[in-house]
């Protein structure tokens, strides 16, 4: 930071009041980020001080990382620059709702618990189980399209953004798309900024699809046991006339751990695949005898879960992190994109490359994303070349990897996201027109741009 302190908080209290600012040490503390502690913390309550806050930071050469709850702000490279926090906190209103047409108008700062407990006043929900659960705010989820095991039946939030206000470091609002469901205007706009981690703009509205909500849901557990036998039951769970909302292969440690076993297993036998379906009684009950019957035909027994427990164990498959931290303080979350068909031999792979290490793996795998937790990962003999080794695995089944969380230690010798790929020199041209000056997010997403 070039600028003097007082000189930053005369300017910011101009923008935004004296009260929506903070130099508070513990404050700043709290929004630190692999070693970086910001000066300042900022809370603008409009969408138009958002902007001027991001145009007074790019003109003074500052560097800003906008947050919310911290649910996802450890993702990414470290920062090059780390000066101003930019928090959404105020930033939490409904401006337009129309239940009738399943849609709504929200600003980001809203939690996602508080947001689906709002619209299901109406019966509404948005389907998404996505890392940091309720906690997570609505514009750290479509910064990042975070999501989890729903998005087997409805998709990524990419999906459900029918337009979005974005404050730029021109200290302008710009719109993409619209309101209502028909409006494609905009489309490819919204569909680059959401999962652009910040780096080109900040979103201060989203325009959302809404859905109706299940009447019940019912979750079952099939022992598959072996890695092939998970591969065979997948194969004939998505040939089968069921829709499953969520689907996901757990192996033996991570099957434990989301039943609450304080260690996981030594060994990843004894596979499970979790199936959730949604609908009235009828449907539910019809699918239950298919499931019961495929699971006979596929020599993998099926049981029904408690629902009382289910959508905990759901949670906690969702967002393994939440809770393994507290067991596995330096615990490392990898998150894997690949064809849904690569997914059980990618798994094993995995397991294999532990070999005799010791480091603890939970592997999640479902809709072509596969999350392996390394629960003492301080353990590995060479980290980074376990990470390098995963990575080459996932590439060669036609994916990708990114390190999803990992101490700030162990994160200074690896590639957080790996290779910039063929449209990385695209990328960095759409970063250099939308934050030519670098302010927003420096150096955290891929190629460090």
């Amino acid at each position: 930071m070039t600028q003097t302190l007082e000189a930053v908080r005369s300017e910011l209290a101009a923008l935004v009041g004296e009260s929506k600012i903070t130099f508070e040490p513990a404050a700043c503390a709290a929004l630190a980020v692999d070693g970086k502690t910001p000066a300042c913390v900022v809370y603008p309550p409009s969408a138009e001080q958002v902007a001027a806050v991001l145009h007074y930071a790019a003109e003074s050469g500052l560097a800003v990382l906008p947050c919310r709850n911290t649910t996802k702000l450890n993702t990414g490279n470290s920062p090059r620059g780390y000066d101003l926090a930019l928090s959404l906190k105020e930033m939490n209103q409904v401006w337009h709702y129309e239940p009738a047409d399943l849609t709504i108008s929200v600003e980001p700062g809203m939690k996602l618990g508080d947001f689906q407990r709002f619209v299901g006043r109406q019966g509404l929900w948005l389907p998404l189980d996505p890392r940091g659960g309720a906690k997570a705010s609505l514009g750290g989820i479509l910064a990042t399209n975070s999501a989890g095991p729903l998005r087997l039946r409805y998709g990524s939030p990419r999906d459900m953004v029918l337009g979005l206000k974005i404050a730029t470091v021109e200290g302008k609002i710009i719109k993409a798309g619209g309101r209502v469901v028909k409006n494609v205007a905009g489309y490819d706009m919204v569909k680059l900024l959401v999962g652009s981690y910040g780096t080109l703009g900040v979103i201060v509205e989203a325009s959302l699809k809404l859905y109706p909500s299940p009447p019940s849901r019912a979750t079952w557990v099939l022992r598959v046991g072996t890695l092939d036998k998970a591969r065979e039951v997948r194969r004939r769970l998505l040939h089968s006339p069921l829709e499953p909302f969520r689907m996901t292969l757990l192996d033996g440690p991570a099957a434990a751990l989301v039943r609450g076993s304080s260690r996981a297993p030594a060994t990843a036998a004894e596979c499970e695949v979790w199936v959730e379906v949604g609908g009235s009684a009828k449907v539910i009950e019809r699918c239950e005898r298919e499931l019961l019957e495929l699971g006979r035909a596929a020599d993998a027994p099926a049981a029904l879960l408690d629902a009382g427990e289910a959508e905990g164990f759901w949670i906690r498959i969702s967002d393994p992190l939440a809770w393994l931290k507290d067991a596995y303080p330096d615990v490392v979350v990898l998150r894997v994109s690949l064809p849904i068909a690569a997914g059980e031999e990618f798994l094993g792979r995995a397991q294999r490359q532990m070999g005799d290490q010791n480091v603890g793996m939970a592997g999640f795998a479902g809709v072509g994303v596969v999350t392996v937790c390394l629960l003492e990962p301080q353990r590995a003999r060479d980290f980074s070349g376990l990470v390098q080794r995963l990575r080459r695995a996932a590439e060669e089944a036609g994916g990708a990897l990114v390190v999803e969380h990992c101490p700030w230690e162990l994160k200074k010798g690896i590639e957080v996201w790996g290779s910039p790929g063929d449209d990385f020199e695209a990328m960095r041209r759409l970063k250099s027109v939308w934050d030519p000056k670098g302010a927003l997010s420096p150096g955290r997403f891929l190629g460090g741009m």
